[in-house]
């Protein structure tokens, strides 16, 4: 699968009428990286077909788990390296001489940041407004009539120096890496006429000028750029990012009113006659590129998400500072509601029918909301007096499965979270069970958690146990959800918000050491009945005896 921004095509002939050849290519998205690969197997060396199908593999498994503290280009390197010594030191044990043999070409996105090498004669292109250029350098020798002597290989010579490179890629370039049976048939011109068409035109048009009958392996593999990446364009604007906001200040004709956090980063504005909220970027993000891209990668899901559960978001073009721009939402949130007051039944289901939606709707974008609280749930009245809610904090917003997000509250946390697994539906449904749980007791399920404590998870008091109102289906849906072994607890928020809109169809749910009077009252008294007959027998008839 490769990125919804990136369309690839990728195809090979063997020479001649053969059926398989020497070459070997893939592309795959590996987390938030595409890559490509083609290697041309040496032919003159016996195993060339193996080594060029060994090469791509390799690289493709160890980028997949290559250190986080490593940059691209250190990977790239490296595993080229580590490549070249197992290939070379394997042909000497097995074959006395270089016989795992290929040439390598490889590119890797992220972002709008290209990162290449190659080693030998297969070739890295790049077009962009009608220009072919080659990014990559063909390790031959220069003397004529030596032209296709290759001067490095994998596997090859004990020591392999790559040539890297790096470039900055834009919205309909389109890459092509091909081994030398493409070029040295179709010629610049013919490579640009046919580069739109994809990597199944060049080879075809390659084998027909070669009338079905190609001199050499030929491969391409083509990356067609549709769309930009907006985080890379967002995260390289020049902007200003303030050390201190002041009331009365005024940034791009919004006057700040009032900081509505204690660390000044999000304000109260005004501007012409409407007010609104903004937030700043961190003052760490100066320095700090793991702040920025955080704050970068907020303010572009607060833009992107538009929903009604959401406050709507902008971020203005014509922006001189580092800020998002969102709706004021007339209301307080959902913790200060409850320091005064519970919410009703009724509204307790609507709460968490607007939290099951709003986390089915981030599932399509594979995010999850990651920290489901009610600091972070804002409360308000609709023109029918009944309440309504919105979700805010978009910088807690993660992908899906994350198994390093920091995000989250201690308090409303599943267990398996303190364990570092990775954030999960059942875990997401965890902490809308305890923000439901707290909204109608007062209380949390577990007792309140502090950061950086190691709590011990003990079987929680059915809700109703401190409010009598809550119906016996809401409670088992509350204590499913909240369910210490995630096993136990709803997979799916589908299968969740099914039992709220079918609230007859619940089976009742139980906390594994719950009494057998609350599991099951009629089989306690019937075991009971049963166990008062036998004592009484076995009375009487020591009585008798």
């Amino acid at each position: 699968m490769v990125s919804s921004k990136i369309k690839s095509s990728g195809f090979s002939l063997a020479k001649h009428k053969e059926l398989t050849g020497d070459d070997f290519y893939d592309v795959k998205t590996i987390g938030n990286l595409t890559v490509a690969i083609v290697c041309d197997g040496v032919g003159s060396a016996t195993e060339g077909a193996q080594a060029a199908k060994r090469t791509v593999q390799y690289l493709m498994n160890n980028l997949k788990k290559c250190p986080k503290t490593w940059s691209l280009e250190k990977s790239i390197l490296s595993f080229i390296k580590s490549i070249n010594d197992i290939l070379y030191e394997e042909s000497q044990i097995n074959y006395e001489c270089s016989e795992l043999v290929t040439t390598l070409t490889i590119v890797v996105i992220e972002g709008n940041h290209l990162y290449g090498a190659n080693v030998g004669d297969s070739r890295v292109y790049l077009y962009r407004e009608g220009k072919l250029n080659q990014l990559s350098t063909d390790h031959t020798m220069h003397e004529k009539g030596y032209e296709n002597v290759l001067t490095q290989a994998i596997g090859i010579e004990k020591n392999v120096e790559p040539y890297y490179f790096e470039n900055r890629i834009q919205k309909d370039d389109k890459i092509l890496l091909c081994s030398d049976g493409l070029y040295t048939i179709l010629d610049e011109e013919a490579l640009k006429s046919n580069l739109k068409l994809g990597a199944y035109a060049l080879v075809k048009k390659a084998s027909k000028i070669e009338k079905e009958n190609l001199p050499d392996d030929t491969t391409a593999v083509v990356l067609d750029i549709h769309k930009a990446d907006e985080l890379i364009i967002l995260k390289m604007q020049n902007l200003l990012i303030p050390h201190n906001l002041q009331e009365g200040e005024v940034i791009d004709g919004y006057t700040l009113t009032k900081s509505l956090i204690q660390n000044d980063r999000t304000w109260l504005v005004h501007k012409k006659t409407k007010d609104y909220v903004l937030k700043f970027a961190p003052v760490e993000a100066i320095d700090d590129d793991t702040a920025l891209d955080l704050f970068v990668k907020e303010a572009w899901n607060a833009k992107r998400l538009k929903a009604e559960f959401f406050p709507k978001a902008v971020i203005p073009k014509n922006r001189t500072v580092r800020y998002y721009v969102m709706q004021l939402f007339d209301g307080e949130n959902l913790d200060s509601f409850l320091s005064h007051k519970h919410i009703t039944i009724d509204d307790g289901v609507s709460l968490v029918s607007t939290l099951l939606q709003m986390s089915q709707y981030l599932l399509k974008f594979d995010l999850v909301h990651g920290d489901i609280k009610p600091p972070n749930i804002m409360i308000a009245k609709d023109e029918n007096k009944n309440l309504e809610f919105k979700i805010i904090d978009f910088g807690s917003v993660t992908e899906i499965f994350s198994s390093n997000s920091q995000a989250g509250t201690p308090s409303f946390l599943s267990p398996e979270r303190f364990l570092n697994e990775s954030i999960s539906e059942s875990s997401e449904i965890f902490s809308i069970g305890v923000t439901l749980y707290l909204s109608l007791t007062g209380k949390y399920p577990y007792g309140e958690i502090e950061p950086f404590q190691t709590p011990s998870f003990k079987e929680a008091k059915a809700p109703s146990f401190y409010n009598k109102n809550i119906p016996a289906w809401l409670d088992s849906i509350i204590l499913r959800s909240i369910a210490i072994d995630k096993e136990e607890r709803y997979a799916h928020y589908s299968e969740m918000a099914y039992e709220l809109n079918n609230p007859t169809k619940i089976k009742p749910y139980f906390m594994k050491n719950a009494p057998l009077i609350e599991r099951s009252p009629l089989l306690f008294y019937k075991s009971a009945f049963i166990i008062s007959i036998v004592v009484n027998f076995i009375l009487i008839y020591i009585a008798f005896k």
